[in-house]
């Protein structure tokens, strides 16, 4: 195997031989020593045999007094292959730059990948870390990670914690948010609870004042709930306290919307047009013209699909992004609703604006939902009940402040 594989290094020819008599030549072969392997014999009589350059060339010296024709079939090994590629510059020129101009763009930075965020966007941490030189293009083995983070981390008081590692291509970003304190509580600011809307009161817990009101108690918006004054009957002095307290009631919402019974929606033509262009850092390079979709015209309604691949050579990202955008045509065609489904349009709609309203002071208990007829729409009403805190603070304004 070993001796093979030299030979193929030094270099083969798989030879082909016209001759009358081919036992000639391989006899001529015998007497001279002329080592040759996979002899086949062809269609027209010839003979294929593979010799190494040198034993061709000496073969083909001892059957010039032969009456035969001897001609190189196939070039076989390395130095056949430099030989091929000697012939296309382009091809070798190719060859080089392309891995050079891949090992010096390794040391640069074209990719990014942030973990750890939840509540900051990533929009914001890359320019915070563009301000301080880490943009695209940026040269890797320059980036000062500590210097980085003090300053980002002034740039964003969101974070806690902040690394850059580049790697190849891609520089990773790993963040930690910074918990938010609990918000401070006024123990200092005199004040009373009183009603942001109207209700029926399930129960009272002041903290810091006394109830005004009892359970079962209907309240309307502003009504006093725990007062921030007390009268201190010992004494004949007034005590002003900074109210606290949680009073939780049943309320009610009856929320109205009008569902117009013809409407319009989509329908696809079938058609379907596409666009490739290509991201090379900073710069997008257009295979279209910017004059408009080929095929589509200018007023045409269309959905538009954007598809982007990043493109890797061996698990290293590439500085190349390939983007693919499909539009696909439609028409509005006018359609008549069902007085059920402008019903369940409706209702689903006031429903999520209730969920809005309710979500931050407590939740839905129950919901009804009502529906008439209002011209060429449907009038939808859905009334619901809740349990929610009604609760909010107001300032007492004494003599001695503003």
């Amino acid at each position: 195997m070993n001796n093979r594989l030299w030979e193929r290094l030094r270099g083969q020819v798989r030879a082909e031989i016209v001759c009358e008599h081919p036992e000639r030549v391989l006899n001529l072969c015998g007497e001279r020593g002329l080592p040759f392997r996979d002899l086949r014999q062809g269609d027209n009589g010839s003979l294929f045999l593979t010799l190494s350059r040198g034993d061709y060339a000496r073969l083909r010296d001892a059957l010039r007094g032969v009456d035969c024709e001897i001609r190189p079939a196939r070039q076989i090994g390395f130095r056949a292959a430099l030989s091929a590629l000697a012939r296309r510059q382009t091809l070798c020129v190719f060859a080089v730059v392309v891995p050079t101009a891949l090992f010096l763009a390794s040391f640069f930075v074209w990719d990014y990948d942030i973990q750890g965020n939840q509540t900051v966007p990533e929009e914001r941490i890359l320019r915070a870390l563009e301000k301080q030189g880490v943009g695209l293009c940026s040269f890797g083995l320059s980036l000062d990670g500590e210097d980085i983070r003090n300053h980002v981390l002034l740039d964003v008081p969101e974070l806690e914690w902040i690394s850059v590692n580049v790697s190849g291509y891609r520089a990773h970003v790993q963040v930690r948010e910074r918990t938010p304190p609990p918000e401070a509580v006024d123990t200092d600011t005199p004040a009373n609870v009183v009603a942001r809307r109207d209700g029926l009161v399930l129960s009272v817990s002041a903290l810091d004042g006394k109830a005004a009101v009892l359970p079962g108690a209907s309240v309307l918006p502003g009504d006093l709930l725990i007062s921030g004054t007390e009268d201190l009957e010992t004494t004949g002095k007034t005590r002003i306290m900074p109210g606290r307290g949680s009073v939780k009631a049943r309320t009610w919402y009856q929320l109205t919307t009008n569902i117009p019974l013809s409407s319009t929606e989509k329908r696809f033509t079938g058609e379907q047009y596409g666009q490739v262009s290509v991201i090379f850092g900073k710069r997008r390079v257009k295979f279209f013209g910017n004059r408009g979709i080929t095929g589509l015209e200018p007023e045409a309604n269309c959905d538009k699909i954007t598809q982007r691949t990043a493109l890797s050579l061996l698990g290293l990202p590439l500085p190349l992004t390939i983007v693919r955008e499909s539009y696909r045509p439609y028409e509005a065609v006018p359609v008549e609703l069902g007085a059920d489904e402008a019903r369940n349009r409706g209702e689903a709609a006031l429903l999520d604006q209730l969920k809005v309203e309710v979500a931050p002071y407590g939740a839905i208990r129950s919901t009804l939902c009502a529906a008439r007829m209002r011209g060429d729409s449907l009038e939808v009403t859905l009334s619901a009940e809740c349990v929610e805190e009604i609760g909010e603070r107001v300032p007492i304004y004494t003599a001695n402040r503003e």
